[in-house]
């Protein structure tokens, strides 16, 4: 998973201006900039259809904190 300085690099990269974003919406914009799904967090029960995905690994890890909440 890359770190938040290399998440705000990418983000700047796609015209992006990270500043004031928290984490999970800085990856939904940064989704969506590269014509991706805008899901990051939003994975049910490990299940997800975007194999190639930078963030699936932190995307599970997210989801699942969040379901057992």
């Amino acid at each position: 998973m890359p770190t938040m300085k290399e998440i705000h690099d990418i983000a700047r990269q796609l015209g992006i201006r990270p500043t004031r974003m928290e984490k999970a919406e800085l990856i939904r914009a940064i989704q969506r900039a590269e014509g991706n799904l805008d899901c990051f967090g939003t994975a049910a029960g490990e299940e997800c259809s975007q194999e190639e995905c930078l963030w699936r690994e932190e995307c599970f890890r997210i989801s699942v904190a969040e379901e057992i909440r």
